[in-house]
C-alpha cells in the first residue's frame, strides 16, 4: 500500500506545475471529442464512488453541478448511479455507455483505473473525473485524450484550517483522521499540518497534531469512506488524546466524527471538508469551526455546459485559492469565539499563498 501510494504521489507531483497553470490560464481550444447534435441530444451521466450521493461531500457536489447543467442546458436529464463498491465501478460505467451518455462524470480517486479502462474502450465518448488525473503510468500526462481532470490543491486551503485551528485550540493539541491513506485525502492533512507548524513558527507556541505525520505520510485511517463504528472509534481514539479541533477527511466519516464529540461531553470543533457542511448538515452546525471547501459543484458544472455545448475541453482544471476552487467557509456559529486578530491573519495567509510569498506542499504544487 505505501508502495503504491508514493508511485502515484510521485507521479501525480510531476504533473502539478502544469496542471496549475492550465487551471489558472485561459481556456485551450477543444479537443473536438463528440460535439454533439445540441443540447436537447446532449446525456449527462455520473458515477458516484462508494459515499453516495447524500454524503453531503463531493458525490453530493458532483451529482449537484451535473443537475444545474443539465437544467442550464435544456438537456435530456442525467443518468446518475451509485456504487456501492469498488466492485461496481466498471459495471456501473459499462451501463452507462450502453446508454449511450454523451458525457460520464466519474467521482473519486479511487474510480480512475476504471474510468481509464472505459475511456480507452469508447474514445468518441467524453470522460470528466474528479479528484484524479487519471495518470495511471506516472508520466505526468492524463492517460487518454478523452477524459478531463478536475482536481484541487485543497493543501492551501488547509493551511489556513490549520492556522484557525491552531489559533482557538485551548488544549494546545488539533486532531485529524481519513477515510484510505491516498493523495486525495491526505493533501487536506498535510496542509492542515503545515497551517499548525506555522502558527507555532509565528506565536512561539507548540500546538501538536493527531492522526497525521507528515514526515511519515502516515497516520489514522478508517479504511473507508463509511459513517459506521470504526470511523467513530477512530475519532474517539483522537480526542482521547485531549484534541480540540478535529478534522476528519473522508465524505460520511464526519457525521461519526460528530457522534464522538457529542458524546466527548466537552468543547470540540469540528472541521468539515469539501462541502460547507454548516449549509449541507445543519444537524452538526453548532460543532462546526469552517469546512474546507472544493468547487466540485462549480467545476463540474462548467465541464458539462462546456461538453453539451459542444466544448469540451479535455486540458485539467486545478482549483486553488487564486481562482476561487479552494476556500474556507464562514465561521458561522464559531464567529464570535474567533479573535478578530486571528481571522485577519488567516486572511493575510490567503493573500501571501494567492502571491507566492508562502508555498504550500502538496503534491500538486510540485
Amino acid at each position: 500500500m505505501k508502495t503504491t501510494k508514493k508511485a502515484v504521489v510521485s507521479g501525480l507531483a510531476m504533473i502539478g506545475t502544469a496542471v496549475l497553470l492550465a487551471g489558472c490560464g485561459a481556456a485551450p481550444e477543444s479537443n473536438g471529442a463528440s460535439a454533439g447534435a445540441g443540447a436537447s441530444d446532449y446525456l449527462p451521466c455520473m458515477v458516484s464512488d462508494a459515499g453516495g450521493f447524500d454524503d453531503k461531500s463531493f458525490n453530493q457536489l458532483g451529482k449537484e453541478g451535473v443537475d444545474a447543467a443539465a437544467a442550464e442546458l435544456g438537456s435530456q436529464d442525467p443518468i446518475e448511479v451509485e456504487s456501492q463498491s469498488e466492485t461496481d465501478y466498471a459495471s456501473n460505467l459499462q451501463s452507462l455507455v450502453d446508454q449511450g451518455c454523451s458525457t460520464i462524470v466519474t467521482v473519486g480517486f479511487l474510480l480512475a483505473p476504471a474510468a481509464l479502462e472505459s475511456a480507452k474502450a469508447n474514445p468518441d465518448m467524453q470522460y470528466v473525473s474528479i479528484d484524479d488525473t487519471v495518470d495511471q503510468d506516472f508520466d505526468g500526462t492524463t492517460d487518454a485524450e478523452n477524459i478531463k481532470p478536475i482536481i484541487f490543491d485543497t493543501a492551501q486551503a488547509a493551511y489556513l484550517a490549520g492556522y484557525l485551528a491552531a489559533g482557538v485550540s485551548k488544549t494546545g493539541v488539533v486532531g485529524t483522521f481519513g477515510g484510505i491513506n491516498i493523495p486525495t485525502v491526505t493533501i487536506f492533512m498535510d496542509g492542515f499540518a503545515q497551517g499548525v507548524e506555522k502558527y507555532n513558527a509565528d506565536n512561539g507556541t507548540s500546538v501538536r497534531v493527531v492522526g497525521w505525520d507528515r514526515a511519515a505520510q502516515d497516520g489514522s485511517f478508517t479504511g473507508g469512506f463509511e459513517a459506521n463504528d470504526t470511523a467513530r472509534q477512530t475519532a474517539q481514539a483522537i480526542i482521547d488524546q485531549n484534541v480540540d479541533v478535529l478534522l476528519p477527511v473522508g465524505g460520511p466519516i464526519y457525521q461519526s466524527a460528530a457522534v464522538a464529540i457529542q458524546d466527548a461531553g466537552r468543547e470540540i470543533a469540528l472541521v468539515g471538508v469539501d462541502a460547507d457542511v454548516y449549509e449541507t448538515d445543519p444537524s452538526v452546525g453548532e460543532l462546526l469551526l469552517t469546512s474546507i471547501l472544493k468547487g466540485i459543484d462549480v467545476g463540474t458544472k462548467d465541464a458539462i455546459v462546456a461538453a453539451g455545448n459542444g466544448e469540451f475541453d479535455a486540458s485539467p482544471f486545478v482549483g486553488t485559492l487564486e481562482n476561487d476552487g479552494v476556500g474556507l467557509a464562514p465561521y458561522h456559529d464559531w464567529s464570535d469565539r474567533v479573535p478578530a486578530e486571528l481571522t485577519e491573519k488567516v486572511d493575510a495567509l490567503k493573500a501571501d499563498i494567492i502571491s507566492g510569498a508562502i508555498t504550500v506542499e502538496s503534491y500538486l504544487a510540485g
